[in-house]
């Protein structure tokens, strides 16, 4: 976890937690674990999450690439995202980013597999089918999958 998370976690309930920076790395078990940036733009003062903060992560076993965003925008380091297998993008404004910049950015990146989650926002939820589309627009070679992570919607 980011350091931002760990130094908040009671030590004595989570004594086995790592902290990891961005770019940082760890192996767990035959688990390759690199972070990459997750920040808002604009990087400003008042960002919910400037850069350096929060992490996404590239899980790493065998010959797969798993990817998780973390709360993030539609940032140069995700686009630039190479052999990724499977992607969790998240899309909540304000929060993050919106159905637009995350098709774009997973278009670009272009996963094997793509499953948005976390897309629920203070004005309800992110239109994933919207974002499916979009996707399979510009990326036929992207597979969205939809999953209702949110059973009570």
């Amino acid at each position: 976890a980011p350091q931002a998370v760990t130094e908040k976690l009671p030590k004595e309930n989570y004594k086995s937690v790592i902290s990891l920076a961005n770019g940082g790395s760890w192996k767990m078990g035959k688990i390759n674990i690199t972070t990459i940036p997750m920040y808002n733009l604009p990087e400003t003062e008042d960002s919910r999450q400037p850069k350096g903060r929060g992490n996404g992560y590239i899980l790493t076993f065998g010959d797969k690439k798993i990817y998780i965003s973390g709360d993030t925008e539609d940032i140069p380091e995700m686009r630039s995202l190479e052999d990724i297998d499977v992607a969790f993008v998240c899309m909540n404004l304000p929060y993050t980013m919106g159905v637009d910049q995350a098709a774009s950015a997973v278009s670009e990146f272009g996963p094997e597999i793509v499953y948005p989650y976390h897309y629920r926002g203070p004005d309800g939820l992110s239109d994933v089918e919207s974002f499916r589309t979009m996707v399979n627009e510009r990326n036929a070679n992207v597979e969205v999958r939809l999953r209702n992570w949110y059973p009570s919607n």
